[in-house]
């Protein structure tokens, strides 16, 4: 399991130019099983998103995609988790 931190750079006012882009790119995410949840780092500091069913290697280049990791509007830090105890409602994370 992963958890992505995309921390806003200094290039944060050209966000608007790339957002299409990157909603598509979060969508694509979604659809191929790989993201469980994206939103906001609160107040306004850029985004995160928690993804499993995909290896480091993997979540690296489809971060390496996001358009605002392309152009540097945010600066993406995956740290990966290795589940232990976890609720039963997340249980299938450590299968």
């Amino acid at each position: 399991m992963f958890v992505v931190l995309l921390r806003f750079s200094d290039n944060k006012a050209q966000a608007g130019k790339f957002m299409e882009g990157h909603v598509a790119w979060m969508k694509r995410g979604f659809d191929d099983g790989v993201f469980l949840l994206t939103g906001g780092i609160q107040p306004s500091s850029g985004g995160a998103v928690l993804a499993y069913n995909t290896s480091l290697s993997d979540l690296q280049r489809r971060i390496d995609d996001d358009p605002f990791v392309a152009e540097n509007i945010v600066v993406a830090e995956i740290l990966e988790i290795a589940p232990g105890q976890v609720d039963e409602r997340l249980s299938f994370l450590t299968v």
